[in-house]
């Protein structure tokens, strides 16, 4: 195995490894290194093995480690070694490869690429990949708010005699986060589904035997004091972290299968890896019996997949045929498009064509010839008209060369049911084509011209994700740069921005670069009183166990404060959430009146944001514009710190209010009514489940995302459960109450901040902030604290260590910090500024999460 050095080859069950980076720090909190992953997953894999072999293994990755970016991996990477065991898995709109954890090879691969999660389902693969049925049972129990690991071990022993009874022995797993999992051996005789719904029964019958400790619905609104019993692991479509895998967690904790002796202790808690072999060598997996290792038939694991990249591939060997999913789809006898019998020959091509595709939904399907096939994305938008805007594309199966002439109607009752007809065909140049990555090419349409677009992968993500790429529009020569280097996808152009990559353009006329419209709101005379303003509708903190029951839209959260506008007669005037005006800090947002088709004017709800040099959003950027209303030093901050308006809802329009409609109504006024551009945009609802929306959020690098009911009205002023936010990392507005002096460079001044959030009987301390700042932001800060000076402390509970040298100010603003966690005691861990909140008051601020 690997030492600590900075990387070596190695060879592992016949297999020859690079590791590398051996001393990259992947837990900060106890220097856990690379390689010390790499060793604890080589010292482990005997027992780890039999629990994960022959199961589709999806993975998370920490590259950067466990305070960095995660990536959450179910497709296996161009980059993987060609002896990796592996399966196709088809779904109803793309296929995705997972690999299978077979060997200690292929585990120790998953810990050099930092996959320090592995997650599977209850299920093995079969014959030729085909599903089996589950072979094991388990039962998450997930603790709420105010409950922790006693709790989930009175649930467990509440569930052992039931299940017991059922035939069936349950043995537990601290899941190395907060709960306990519960595994049960399963004969395989019965699917999936039946499982799932003994588990749901199973979860029912503890929630109405034990209200008060026990939930089994997911998406019930509150948890605190109660124990999640999740049932729904055992879909077959979903995965369990899987036994001795270590979890991306602060400390490097692991799933650790336990006996009923040790869950019964007073000291029971989470273990971490340098805990589990010895207790493994002492005595043996408790969870072995319970995935009993049984040989897999010889030819079962990878013999219907061939990685043709590898350098040793073998061009006589069978390879998949590229239009299995496409003829899986279709029935020849009743379809009018082409099916051929035969698997495709190898062309050098460069055809292409997009289909105007009336289907259940208006999209356009875009088809480029690459060896032998098109390979196929739907625009749900079409092609994007301009380099300002990146549009969804989402790869779907390839389909036969002889579909780039087709025209017609597909069948009802049919896949793709509805009318076809060509929008756009001819040849194209190929500047690029890494596979499953990045396609960059120049179309000569014999109908819509020549012009230069890219094709970019958002992500290998996880379920829809892993289809999901954007279509950019390129500049070419004449908008100054026709190089993948200047603003082409395949340089910087490629980073997807607030500016082009959530802009809809709608087509006018049903094609994908219709534009142009009949007036603007100037032309138009307003003649109906002003609109009377609408407090904005705010969101709930939450997770997916939210948003997994009803029909819910995903949006992009913007890292940017709230701003409704409402647009009368020609002028747009701005306010935040809590009612102050915000219209002279942003005087290039006027532009919106010319913007919106309404008589009578418009309530409309956004976010304000600034955008760097590569226009994201930057709330650091932001705050040099907050508070500012003298036209000079707007105009001054207005050069370096542009922003943009990001609208995603309407409260009034066309003489009517619309805040009793459901979302879906709303947004078809609000984007039938507002023209983009400039500043103004409405970014689309994302089309897509929860997971790909968090995916592209991340991969876009914004804050989160937000889920709202379909069918949900507008409830303004109120906090509402039909829209719930999901942040990618945790932040927690928070009211300023004190400050202490500094020391060292910071004598004299501004050492941290005492923060405060509202509870019950009163301003609870939660804590002092002292990074984040610059010395130059705190220097400037120390003259408005000391005009707002008191003598007394408006906090409760501050320790008299942090008291001892406060001084306490009157608790008016608010600001915002990034953190960790919340500690047990209510205090935030490691918290770092991001900046004010002059959008908000004191009583706006509650506890996230």
């Amino acid at each position: 195995m690997a030492g600590k050095g900075r990387g070596e080859t190695v060879e592992v069950g016949g297999h020859r490894l690079q590791l590398t980076n051996l001393d990259k720090v992947l837990y900060p909190d106890t220097g856990t290194t690379k390689a010390d992953v790499l060793g604890y997953y080589a010292a482990v894999a005997e027992w780890m093995l039999p629990h994960v072999e022959g199961r589709p293994a999806t993975r998370k990755r920490w590259v950067n480690g466990v305070d960095g970016e995660v990536f959450f991996e179910k497709n296996l990477p161009d980059s993987a070694p060609d002896w990796v065991a592996r399966h196709t898995i088809e779904h109803k709109d793309h296929a995705n490869v997972y690999p299978m954890v077979n060997d200690v090879a292929t585990l120790t691969w998953l810990a050099q690429v930092a996959a320090l999660e592995v997650h599977v389902p209850q299920w093995r693969f079969g014959p030729k990949g085909a599903q089996r049925n589950p072979d094991r049972l388990v039962l998450d129990l997930d603790p709420g708010q105010g409950v922790g690991l006693a709790e989930c071990v009175a649930v467990a022993h509440l569930l052992r005699p039931v299940v017991e009874g059922m035939g069936l022995e349950l043995m537990p797993v601290t899941s190395g986060s907060k709960g306990v999992h519960l595994y049960a051996r399963l004969d395989g005789k019965q699917s999936s589904g039946q499982v799932g719904e003994v588990a749901h029964e199973l979860a029912r019958a503890m929630e109405a035997d034990h209200p008060d400790l026990v939930l089994s619905t997911m998406g019930k609104a509150d948890r605190r004091g109660k124990v999640l019993l999740d049932w729904s692991q055992n879909n077959g479509n979903k995965t369990t972290v899987a036994p001795y895998s270590l979890r991306g967690r602060t400390r490097p904790t692991v799933a650790m299968p336990r006996t009923w002796r040790e869950l019964a202790s007073k000291t029971l808690a989470q273990l971490e890896y340098t805990e589990v072999l010895s207790r493994l060598k002492r005595r043996g997996d408790p969870l072995a019996d319970v995935s009993a290792h049984v040989p897999v038939p010889s030819g079962e694991l990878g013999e219907d997949f061939r990685n043709t990249e590898a350098p040793d591939h073998d061009p006589t060997s069978t390879t998949r045929d590229r239009l299995e999913v496409y003829r899986s789809k279709r029935d020849a006898s009743k379809t009018a498009e082409p099916v051929p019998a035969d698997a495709p020959a190898s062309t050098d091509g460069t055809s292409f064509v997009i289909q105007e595709h009336h289907a259940s939904s208006l999209h356009w399907d875009f088809r480029l010839e690459h060896d032998g096939v098109l390979v196929s994305w739907a625009l749900p938008k079409g092609e994007p008209d301009d380099p300002g805007t990146n549009h969804l594309a989402v790869q779907t199966e390839d389909h036969p060369l002889e579909y780039g002439t087709f025209e017609g109607t597909i069948a009802k009752g049919e896949y793709g049911a509805g009318e076809v007809t060509i929008w756009d065909s001819g040849e194209y140049d190929l500047e690029k084509w890494r596979e499953g990555k990045e396609v960059i090419v120049v179309l000569h349409g014999e109908q819509r011209g020549t012009r230069r677009v890219a094709l970019i992968h958002t992500g290998h993500g996880g379920g829809r994700a892993a289809s999901n790429w954007l279509i950019h529009r390129m500049k070419d020569d004449s908008d100054g740069g026709h190089g993948a280097g200047g603003n082409g996808a395949g340089g910087r152009g490629a980073k997807s921005s607030v500016g082009n990559s959530s802009r809809t353009t709608r087509p006018a006329g049903g094609s994908p670069d219709g534009s142009g419209r009949a007036s603007s709101a100037r032309d138009r005379k307003q003649e109906l009183p002003a609109p009377d303003p609408v407090a904005p509708m705010l969101a709930t903190t939450g997770d997916a166990h939210d948003v997994s029951e009803g029909d819910w839209a995903f949006e992009m959260k913007w890292d940017g404060i709230r701003a409704v506008a409402i647009v009368h007669d020609g002028a747009v005037t701005l306010t935040s959430r809590n009612g102050n005006d915000l219209t002279p800090a942003y005087p290039e947002l006027q532009v919106l009146a010319e913007r919106v088709e309404s008589e009578g004017g418009a309530v409309l709800d956004g976010e304000i944001v600034a955008v760097d040099e590569k226009g994201r959003p930057d709330f650091g950027l932001l705050q040099t514009r907050m508070g500012l209303t003298r036209s000079r030093d707007v105009a001054r901050a207005a050069t370096g710190a542009p922003v943009k308006l990001l609208l995603f809802d309407v409260l009034r329009a066309e003489g009517r209010s619309l805040v009793e409609d459901e979302y879906d109504d709303r947004r078809e006024v609000l984007e039938r009514i507002v023209e983009i551009g400039g500043p103004i945009d409405v970014p689309p609802a994302f089309e897509g489940d929860l997971e790909a929306a968090v995916t592209t959020s991340k991969h876009l690098r914004l804050e989160g995302v937000v889920a709202k009911r379909r069918d949900a009205t507008y409830s303004a002023g109120r906090r509402s459960r039909a829209w719930i936010k999901m942040k990618h990392h945790q932040t927690q507005e928070v009211v300023i109450a004190g400050w202490r002096p500094g020391a060292g460079r910071r004598a004299g001044g501004v050492g941290s901040l005492l923060m405060g959030v509202p509870g019950d009987d009163g301003l609870h301390y939660v804590g002092r902030v002292g990074t984040g700042f610059t010395d130059r932001e705190l220097d400037e800060l120390l003259p408005s604290l000391r005009a707002t000076e008191r003598k007394t402390s408006p906090l409760v509970g501050v320790p008299a260590v942090d008291a001892r040298d406060a001084h306490w100010v009157t608790p008016s603003r608010v600001g915002e910090v990034s953190i960790a966690e919340w500690t047990s005691t209510g205090r935030l861990r490691q918290p770092s500024w991001r900046g004010w909140r002059p959008d908000k008051s004191p009583d706006d601020v509650v506890r996230e999460g």
